[in-house]
């Protein structure tokens, strides 16, 4: 009789542990998505009321003909929950389904997207199949303690005479491109990705022409270059949310191969291009327009993104940066190319007035800096570059007298000086688009230059 009671016994215990196991698995499963209903689109914005999510969370959009789309929650007020269209939002009909998915943003990223161009939800465009990555990652990262930054203190090779010698990029830093329309943009990124010293390229088109994007990948990139690239392109007929989640997913993906120890090259092609995505979603769910129609929102998205990349804490890898900003009507108090200049570690100008006089790549030495080249050369490359932008900065200010005419040699010597090293340092800035120059090559010709200069004469008494 005791041995049928404890078996009883046991076997409740039993039934008591299991039910509590799964009292608990049901406690931990979340609760199932409340429907919503579309009650109002204007333009680019939509509105839905009768159910909750979280801002980034995606939701289905389903009309009762069966039309569907898909849109992400940007915001809410009230009981509304605002959203932005991730596609095509043709067929949607009012009161149609809102369904929240309750999935925060995250991306998948491996070795797998190598060779792969992808758009700006991670699907493949390419036509090479489904991408073989199994690993997930936040869309918007995470954020590196400042103090924990390995300090930028070893050149990068980008392969471009003029920026290795007189505008040196170091491991981790954040360049701006800053360029009108038309000035050799392009040009200038492909050569730094197909030369440039990196184990891992990431390229980012936002927001620029469709076309552009296989030109990019078959003429400028080229095999040797897609290779250890990833290309994601969201191109301009993208929504701006789509153009948004471009430039977070190449963000992303650099972030994943530094963890990994490797140094990644990202180019981002536009900075602009981002920034009118999210002026465009700021304005369409009713914020206020500051500067030039750019809502503030704007201007905390770009310091959000840009401090993702750089070094990682020591003993990682790192991401160098280009960031290309568009200059409309080659303004450079644009606010978004102002923003960017104070958030970035150096910036290099294309001029429009350089490259009509055919020099390429159209580089303005003058208005150009990088702020810890000091730091990252040796004394005396510094001081031929200082020399070399003193004998520029000389004769341009001199130009339209020297043009004329009107200058009389052995008045200054320092003119005759920038006079006589003008076309030694034409030639210099100048470089094919085949043709690659190394680091050491880069400070080699600079020195050259002044080597074999005449030496500077006296002014007459």
């Amino acid at each position: 009789m005791s041995d049928s009671n404890s078996f009883r016994a046991e076997r409740a215990r039993g039934w008591r542990e299991s039910i509590d196991r799964q009292v608990a698995r049901a406690a931990n499963l979340p609760s199932p998505p409340v429907e919503g209903a579309l009650t109002r689109m204007v333009g680019l914005a939509l509105e839905a009321s009768g159910c909750q999510a979280a801002v980034g969370d995606v939701c289905d959009l389903i009309s009762s003909d069966g039309s569907r789309a898909e849109a992400e929650v940007v915001g809410f007020a009230g009981d509304r929950l605002l959203l932005m269209p991730t596609g095509d939002v043709h067929g949607l009909a009012p009161s149609a389904r809102v369904i929240p998915r309750q999935r925060a943003g995250s991306v998948r990223v491996g070795p797998g997207l190598l060779g792969r161009i992808i758009d700006g939800t991670g699907a493949p465009l390419d036509g090479l199949g489904p991408l073989n990555c199994e690993e997930r990652v936040k869309l918007l990262g995470k954020s590196i303690n400042p103090l924990e930054r390995h300090p930028i203190d070893t050149p990068l090779d980008v392969g471009v005479r003029s920026i290795n010698s007189l505008l040196t990029v170091g491991r981790g830093q954040r360049i701006g491109l800053f360029a009108g329309s038309g000035v050799g943009k392009s040009v200038l990124l492909g050569m730094m990705a197909r030369y440039t010293s990196a184990d891992v390229i990431v390229v980012g088109l936002i927001g620029e022409r469709g076309r552009e994007v296989k030109e990019f990948v078959d003429r400028i990139l080229g095999a040797e270059g897609r290779r250890r690239s990833v290309v994601v392109a969201s191109p301009a007929d993208n929504p701006p949310l789509i153009r948004l989640h471009g430039a977070w997913l190449a963000t992303a993906i650099a972030e994943h191969f530094r963890e990994r120890g490797l140094s990644v090259l990202l180019i981002m092609d536009s900075l602009t291009r981002f920034a009118q995505a999210q002026r465009e979603i700021g304005l369409a769910i009713g914020e206020a327009p500051a500067t030039r129609g750019y809502p503030p929102s704007v201007f905390a998205r770009l310091p959000a993104l840009v401090e993702r990349a750089g070094n990682g804490s020591s003993g990682r890898g790192s991401i160098t940066a280009f960031y290309t900003v568009l200059t409309e009507g080659d303004d450079q108090q644009d606010p978004i190319a102002d923003a960017a200049r104070a958030i970035l570690d150096g910036h290099v100008v294309l001029s429009r007035r350089i490259a009509e006089a055919g020099q390429y790549p159209a580089i303005d030495i003058e208005a150009s800096v990088s702020r810890v080249m000091h730091e990252i050369v040796t004394p005396e490359h510094a001081e031929l570059a200082r020399r070399f932008r003193q004998n520029l900065a000389i004769y341009q200010q001199h130009r339209d007298l020297i043009s004329i005419g009107a200058y009389q040699r052995g008045s200054d010597p320092r003119i005759d000086a920038a006079i006589d090293l003008w076309p030694a340092m034409q030639k210099f800035l100048m470089q094919p688009i085949e043709e690659r120059v190394g680091q050491r090559d880069a400070v080699q010709a600079l020195a050259q230059l002044f080597a074999t200069a005449p030496p500077v004469r006296k002014a007459a008494a």
